[in-house]
């Protein structure tokens, strides 16, 4: 049984609609990043998979409970990571965490056990007389998530857990999702930052439009779409579209970057073509290179 299961889920806000059709399955134990610009249905589908929005048309069941039929039970196992924080910022760190202790329904012989551990996951073991108030933004966001494993759930969904972060306290995020993966926790997280897929991810879904349009792990699709290496060159007189018309006519993939263009599975271009093309700066492919060949849309 699969620990998420979405088919032809359909969400339309007026003449928009932000899922289109959209069919997922994530099996029990892994972590799949949920991959996309902004804009491309993946906090919709957050929500509906914690029932704060209805689908309108199509299924979807979390560990084996129909949603938004049995919500209940679906809440009692699994762990959710908001977009925004919303911790109560008048009580510490331990109140805060001592109050969803109850809201969980952790057993009063377990409470004591749970605080502690999830305050070690957090690296706020020293910090629990602290007022939230007082703590940096890596903090909170550490306690935030922390929070919503005090009932150690089967499943826990995080929606851009690290959105709005410097890139210190992003990795320092990375190490709790890390855990969790060690712990044999399911983990779906939506994400727009290629790095944080990429090294987080035992399999990516890419997302665009509403719909999953590709899904493997992050270094399958890199190197089934992209190759291993990128070249970059800058078009010369006669132009971008000819620039790109020629790589074409070769049979290679080409993505625009600026005022360059990049040529990807560049290792496999015959000297023939290379020496009509340039000077090129070489780069190894990523996961972004996939993404904009599959989509045309790019992410951060």
């Amino acid at each position: 049984m699969p620990a998420l299961l979405l088919r032809g889920v359909v969400k339309r806000f007026g003449s928009l609609t932000a899922v289109d059709g959209l069919d997922l399955d994530v099996p029990q134990g892994v972590v799949l990043g949920l991959l996309g610009p902004n804009g491309a249905g993946k906090s919709t589908t957050m929500r509906m998979l914690t029932a704060q929005s209805l689908a309108d048309e199509g299924q979807i069941r979390i560990l084996g409970h129909e949603v938004p039929a049995e919500s209940k039970w679906v809440r009692a196992r699994m762990g959710v990571v908001p977009q925004h924080d919303n911790l109560d910022e008048e009580l510490t760190v331990e109140q805060n965490l001592r109050m969803f202790s109850y809201l969980y329904r952790v057993p009063r012989h377990r409470r004591r056990e749970a605080i502690a551990r999830a305050m070690r996951l957090a690296q706020l073991s020293d910090r629990g007389a602290t007022q939230v108030d007082d703590l940096s933004g890596g903090m909170r966001r550490r306690l935030l998530i922390v929070r919503a494993l005090l009932h150690r759930p089967e499943l826990v969904l995080m929606d851009e857990p690290t959105v709005g972060l410097d890139p210190q306290v992003r990795q320092d995020l990375w190490g709790v999702i890390s855990a969790l993966r060690e712990e044999g926790v399911t983990v779906l997280m939506s994400t727009h930052y290629i790095e944080e897929a990429e090294r987080l991810s035992d399999e990516v879904a890419l997302m665009a439009g509403g719909r999953i349009v590709e899904r493997g792990a992050p270094a399958d699709l890199v190197a089934t779409y992209a190759g291993t290496t990128v070249e970059e060159y800058q078009p010369g007189p006669e132009g971008t579209s000819a620039f790109e018309a020629l790589v074409h006519g070769h049979g290679f993939t080409t993505r625009r970057t600026g005022t360059t263009v990049s040529v990807l599975r560049a290792e496999k271009l015959p000297d023939s073509l290379r020496d009509r093309l340039g000077v090129p700066q070489r780069r190894a492919a990523n996961l972004e290179d996939v993404f904009v060949t599959l989509t045309g849309e790019t992410v951060e």
